[in-house]
């Protein structure tokens, strides 16, 4: 303080000899009377920083605490195509004042001046989208190392959070394609297994971000579209293996579309199309897909149902604040919490006799009941007993997945149009989530090339995954964006030995047996919240750009409507499937009866089946609407990527981003992998 107070007085000295002085008179006139700022306490609080701001009306230019308004006025805002801070009315320097001194701050020729507690960026340097630069709250970073207990734990913490997008895919499939409940373990486990590896191989080889892979809900509608093709209805003898090895058959074929995407650099020209205002409105749509299938499958058991979406909700949003012993555990694990709860609840209902009916056994199939009253109850006992799955007493407890362990994939040439569609549709919302990531943890984009390494590296994924038979393609996880921000944990060695203890859960048979045993309107409510959480996660890309034009909301509303609209228009010709489908999956058999007659039953099946879709509408008319209408790049949030001289010349870049030893000089030769 005695330093503080001596140079406040050289300060008021200097002034006042200014008053009587010439020329520098003038000068110093410009600088305002600002009290110096002095803190309460000996440490530094923004809030006093901010109070005194105001009280004294200093404006820093180089601070990002100033409001909107005032950065507005001061700098005449961002602009993505003039840079940050232009004014076009700004003829005279701006003065910086020290606001803790009150008074000009020297500075040191040649030496480029950057306030690290104010978080100010230097001149000449791209402010992309004001997330480079700013501070995260993330608690262990990309590549820091907290020691291999903590690790672990944030690795499981990770994947407890992501429960929700991991194993509950099986859960809808395997049953609509005549499974058993064996099969659906069996294929829970291999999903369990495929996310693993593939996420390991993502973190080495792909983009290296700390994004988990995993079966997307981006698969599952055109999933059910093919299983529910007319020509499998009827079919009765291994109905199950026969849809599985059609499914791999087309997610091969998509996924080497996919993986040639990247390795031949095309991803690095796709990406000047895409940009939130395509992002957001479809991954919204992959979400709103499903809304004829969550609460109609969630209201088979409304007793178990409704408790769950309501703990879920409450978890997410009223005690999202609540720690206990340092952690926001209702926030981090909602849905493992949610359903323990309500699947124990569910336990003693069945226990209490709840579901018990005379005369009737849940283990008798609602097709050979004979007796009409046991009939109408088979539904409810199915869906809401949590006995009715013999998974636990079918599966083994040490069981390897396998590669075509379901048989010989079957390759058709309209199935195989679906699934490069739906490639192409998972490498949008990929996109949307690895420059999201980059954001909050507070890293530069990464360049054209390194995504395309990583779409390249997700289509190598989702080969294995149909290989091994999953049922659906490996892609980055939407729900990663969520995990990230919620755990405030990022680290790439912690993914990494999460991957590792899925792994060696997939080896387990019981594991998946136990999954397998969740009752499905249990599972259907749990799905009705992740599907609502990827709608939100969707529209948050919006952020990125200027969300009060009318152009964008005009180019996303009407994107989401006919993405809406289309679809139901060719989901209304299938008056027989009415008759034979559950109604919850009547949306997803227009492929076999939809309004497109060209001649070729293979081309009209595909047509049909595409554009029944959500998600493919969706982003086919926010392409063409985005990439037409006029617009200015910061009206639009263009995407702005890092260049591969970045990454060159700057080693935390290169550390970030970079392959790993001497794998990178396999890949230096292409240029499109941008190391």
């Amino acid at each position: 303080m005695d330093k503080r107070s001596s140079l406040d007085s050289e300060d008021k000295a200097e002034r006042g000899k200014g008053k009587k002085g010439s020329r520098g008179s003038k000068q110093d006139s410009r600088l305002p009377d600002v009290d110096p700022f002095v803190p309460r306490a000996d440490h530094y609080n923004p809030r006093e920083l901010r109070s005194w701001a105001k009280r004294t009306g200093f404006v820093s230019n180089y601070s990002t605490e100033t409001s909107a308004t005032e950065r507005n006025e001061s700098s005449g805002g961002f602009d993505l195509e003039k840079g940050h801070g232009h004014r076009a009315d700004e003829s005279s320097p701006k003065i910086e004042i020290d606001p803790i001194l009150g008074q000009e701050p020297k500075r040191d020729e040649g030496k480029a001046e950057v306030d690290v507690e104010m978080n100010s960026i230097p001149d000449g340097e791209e402010f992309d989208h004001g997330g480079w630069g700013r501070p995260t709250g993330i608690k262990c970073g990309l590549r820091d190392n907290p020691g291999f207990v903590p690790l672990i734990c944030y690795g499981l913490q990770h994947y407890l959070s992501l429960a929700g997008s991991l194993i509950f895919i099986p859960l809808i499939i395997v049953p609509a394609m005549g499974g058993t409940d064996k099969d659906t373990a069996t294929v829970i486990s291999t999903m369990i297994l495929v996310s693993g590896v593939t996420t390991i191989l993502h973190s080495y080889f792909g983009t290296r971000l700390p994004l988990v892979q995993g079966s997307s809900f981006v698969y599952l509608a055109p999933a059910l579209v093919i299983i529910n093709a007319q020509e499998y209805r009827n079919l009765t003898d291994h109905k199950f293996r026969h849809i599985m090895r059609e499914l791999q058959g087309a997610i091969i074929i998509g996924s080497i579309f996919q993986s040639l995407l990247g390795f031949t650099g095309l991803m690095s020209l796709v990406l000047r199309l895409i940009n939130p205002i395509v992002v957001a409105p479809t991954v919204a749509a992959v979400g709103l897909a499903f809304f004829s299938y969550g609460f109609p499958q969630a209201g088979s058991c409304v007793e178990i149902s409704v408790p769950l979406i309501l703990l879920v909700l409450i978890f997410t949003l009223y005690l999202r604040g609540v720690s206990i012993f340092g952690s926001r555990v209702f926030r981090i694990y909602t849905v493992p919490l949610s359903v323990i709860i309500v699947w124990t609840y569910a336990l003693f209902l069945t226990a209490g006799g709840a579901y018990d009916y005379k005369g009737c056994s849940s283990n008798i199939p609602s097709s050979n009941i004979l007796n009409d009253g046991c009939r109408k109850h088979a539904y409810t006992m199915q869906h809401c007993r949590t006995d009715a799955s013999n998974a636990w007493r079918t599966a083994a407890w040490v069981r390897i997945p396998y590669p075509l362990q379901w048989g010989m994939p079957i390759f058709h040439l309209r199935t195989s149009i679906i699934m490069v569609i739906t490639s192409l549709v998972a490498s949008v919302d990929s996109v949307g989530t690895y420059h999201t990531t980059s954001i909050l943890l507070n890293l530069k984009p990464p360049t054209p090339g390194i995504v395309s390494r990583g779409i390249a590296l997700e289509g190598f994924c989702s080969i294995l995954a149909g290989l091994w038979g999953s049922g659906t393609g490996s892609t980055t996880l939407t729900e990663n964006v969520h995990t990230v921000g919620v755990t405030e944990v990022a680290n790439r060695r912690a993914v990494e030995i999460g991957a590792l203890f899925l792994i060696i859960f997939s080896f387990i048979g019981k594991v998946g047996a136990i999954l397998a045993s969740i009752p499905l309107a249990l599972a259907a409510a749990t799905l009705c919240f992740m599907w609502g959480l990827t709608v939100a996660l969707g529209l948050s890309t919006l952020q990125y750009s200027q969300t009060a034009s009318f152009r964008n909301i005009t180019i996303v509303g009407v994107s989401l409507f006919l993405g809406l609209s289309i679809p139901s228009y060719f989901q209304q010709y299938q008056p027989e499937s009415s008759l034979i489908l559950p109604s919850y999956f009547i949306p997803y058999s227009a492929a076999s009866n939809g309004p497109v007659h060209s001649g070729n039953e293979q081309i009209d099946f595909a047509i049909n089946a595409l554009l029944s879709l959500n998600m493919v509408v969706t982003l086919l008319v926010a392409l063409v609407l985005d990439n037409t209408v006029p617009g200015s790049r910061q009206e639009r949030g263009v995407y702005i990527w890092s260049h591969s001289e970045d990454i060159r010349s700057d080693p935390s870049l290169l550390a970030d981003y970079s392959l790993p030893g001497k794998v990178g000089r396999c890949f230096c030769l292409p240029k499109c992998f941008g190391v």
